[in-house]
């Protein structure tokens, strides 16, 4: 009778695995593969060998707390010549001296998540069970047979592997690009990750269940979209928008997502302070990419937040154009969520591909805060029965605008504004370049177009269908040069007069600071002409004057500025309103990396920045992320106030980063300039 077999060890061949599945960052300390795909591992026995005639191995793989073969959480295989397509298998690819290489085999559909791997072996009626160890599973885009596939190598490694981005903000007219750091392959983010599923109230409720429907794409981003946001669970961020953050971190501050995920776990999944609508957006993409889903943050410019799914949103304003009432529906200037590629077995064929997620906490969905995932291409074809969450998505891009101005008598009339459209400049980054890309086609057919007039009848959006009366005097808001913080300017009211009849009335301007989600603050401009008038077939001009003095003491973080006009006509009791959002720029920050980039070498970055206020800055922060910097966020205080016109330098000391392609993302805060970004990317050579 042959001597029992005794594993020595087990290795789980970290560096070999972690380079063929795509997750060599993740493989410094564990095993994490991608589904659907071999593994290998090598068995190192004492005494002897394995001998296939004598010996019998069997493997178990089990994932979450209550393993169970029915609902996938269980796979018990053995070793054998053959592995089934789609099946958990293990086959011999090498056998020396005492040391036996095998490739494990798991399904393109087995739930992700952390597994425990046994092994058991027999020889006769004895037999040892041995821990090989344990390992992370995560979805695949590389494999055809993974719901979450996908075919181009290069939007694999956008959407999948890269680390930073950017998030599109500022206003249609005016896109500002931030840099993000995702940073889903740093130290401990996988384990956050999985630690979010293992918090989240379905698997509190049931576990085994929960862990069984980790096989979905769509369920996993079901749950990532509610965890995000802790309006009803442990989740990862509070939401806050009234410029009040002193107990926390300003949502503009914020540079990557690394630090958020970090501090929620290390105090016990306490609510991070604070998010706004980006910051929800890029956790959630660093999530879904860290298990494998590919994401992108998309930004929607001039998106309306409709309640009673209505897809119309109506402001009341007074006799001068001003909003009346707090109003919980409104157009936001500019609104994030994420899309994750993944195919829909639950919908009808075609509805596969990009879909629409939104961590932001606005509605209920089945009783939760989450939204999504629905597919993009429902979204065009006004299909608004599509699970999950597709009217609130299709009036995100398409609800009509309707003004009522408000006279002293209480009549109410109806005013003109041609100047908001809804569901502009759709914007995400584009594949391997730090460029934008407008996806505005793949959420809406062209305007004026049969198949938007289709997608419209569909979705039941009566408003859209009606004839829109045709204006004979039109108003709109110009910008002039340099609206840079800090700056005196001035914008134009352009007034053009179409007919033939001469027109008189009452011209107001103002401007007012605003957040990106439209709540307004203070005045800083106004203009009141009594009695304006219009030639016929003429064009006017008006400028209003925007003084520093006037808004920054009001600015938000968002350094937006709303310009309204309204032009009231008693006698043909007509009103014509036009706005326009205007955003500030920043001064730059320059970045320059002193001495050559090459691998395993520490690296210097001199970052600067000029202040372009007429008046000193005080309290000023420089913090820094990316390109090799594991520990906490480095942050370097300026000790003295910095002059009128005056630079500030620092030098900041980076780790060593391996070699490819990387991106330093920096922030800029002080008493009078808030949430100035910069990044630059730097290229590392072999040492």
């Amino acid at each position: 009778m042959a001597e029992d077999l005794i594993l020595e060890r087990c290795d789980l061949e970290l560096e070999a695995n972690g380079r063929d599945h795509h997750t060599a960052d993740l493989c410094r300390e564990r095993l994490v593969v991608r589904r659907g795909q071999p593994f290998r591992l090598t068995l190192h026995f004492e005494g002897r060998n394995y001998e296939a005639s004598v010996d019998r191995l069997t493997f178990s793989a089990v994932t979450g707390p209550a393993p169970s073969e029915e609902a996938g959480t269980k796979a018990r295989f053995e070793l054998s010549d053959a592995v089934e397509e789609g099946a958990w298998g293990a086959q011999v690819v090498d056998q020396q001296d005492n040391t036996l290489l095998l490739q494990l085999s798991t399904p393109a559909s087995a739930p992700i998540g952390l597994y425990r791997l046994n092994l058991e072996a027999s020889t006769g009626y004895e037999g040892s069970s041995f821990l090989l160890g344990h390992f992370a599973l995560l979805f695949n885009a590389w494999c055809p047979a993974d719901a979450v596939y996908l075919d181009s190598d290069e939007e694999r490694r956008e959407y999948v592997l890269t680390q930073q981005g950017f998030i599109y903000q500022g206003s249609a007219k005016f896109i500002k690009s931030a840099p993000w750091n995702f940073g889903q392959f740093e130290d401990g983010i996988l384990d956050i990750c999985l630690m979010l599923l293992d918090v989240n109230p379905k698997f509190v409720k049931d576990a085994g269940r929960d862990c069984s429907r980790r096989s979905s794409p769509v369920y996993v981003g079901r749950v990532v979209s509610g965890m995000v946001n802790c309006n009803d669970d442990q989740g990862v961020l509070l939401g806050r928008w009234d410029n009040n953050y002193g107990d926390g971190v300003s949502p503009m501050s914020w540079i990557g997502s690394v630090d958020i995920l970090r501090r929620w776990k290390n105090y016990g999944c306490q609510r991070v302070k604070y998010g706004q609508c980006w910051v929800f957006a890029a956790v959630a993409c660093t999530v879904l990419r860290c298990l494998g889903v590919p994401t992108r943050v998309v930004t929607n410019y001039n998106s309306a937040h409709d309640q009673n799914s209505n897809l119309l949103i109506e402001y009341f304003r007074n006799e001068f154009g001003e909003i009346q009432s707090d109003k919980s529906e409104m157009i936001w200037n500019f609104h994030c969520w994420v899309e994750s590629w993944m195919t829909r077995p639950d919908l009808q064929p075609g509805y596969e591909g990009w879909q629409a997620l939104d961590p932001t906490p606005q509605e209920k969905s089945e009783g939760t805060y989450c939204c999504g995932p629905v597919p993009v291409r429902a979204i065009k074809e006004g299909d608004l029965s599509t699970r999950y969450d597709a009217p609130f998505v299709f009036a995100e891009v398409n609800a009509d605008v309707v003004d009522w101005i408000r006279q002293d008598d209480g009549s109410v009339h109806k005013s003109v504004n041609r100047s908001l459209v809804v569901g502009l400049k759709i914007s995400t980054k584009s594949v391997g370049r730090d460029e934008r890309e407008d996806i505005t086609h793949t959420y809406k057919y062209p305007e004026g177009s049969p198949e938007e007039r289709e997608a419209f009848t569909r979705a039941n959006h009566l408003n859209k269908l009606a004839d829109k009366e045709e204006t004979e005097v039109a108003m709109r808001i110009r910008v002039g040069e340099g609206m840079n913080m800090g700056s005196d300017f001035d914008v134009f009211a352009y007034v053009t007069n179409n007919t033939a009849e001469e027109h008189t009335g009452r011209l107001l301007l103002c401007a007012r600071t605003v957040s990106y989600n439209g709540i307004l603050g203070p005045e800083c401009g106004t203009k009141d002409l009594l009695n304006f008038l219009l030639e016929p077939f003429s064009e006017k001009s008006i400028p209003l004057r925007i003084l520093y003095e006037k808004y920054c003491d009001c600015l938000t973080e968002s350094n937006l500025i709303k310009v309204r006009g309204l032009l009231i006509e008693p006698a043909a009791n007509s009103y014509l309103l036009a706005e326009r959002d205007i955003y500030l720029e920043n001064p730059e920050i320059k970045i320059r990396i002193l001495g050559e980039p090459k691998q395993n070498r520490k690296l210097v970055a001199e970052v600067s920045l000029r202040n372009p206020l007429t008046e000193p800055l005080s309290g000023c922060t420089f913090t820094v992320e990316g390109a090799g910097l594991t520990e906490e966020q480095k942050t370097v205080e300026i000790a003295d106030p910095v002059g009128a016109g005056e630079e500030v330098k620092v030098r900041v000391d980076l780790l060593p980063v391996v070699v490819g392609r990387h991106k330093l993302v920096v922030n800029f805060e002080c008493d009078k300039l808030k949430a100035v970004k910069g990044f630059r990317n730097v290229i590392v050579g072999p040492s």
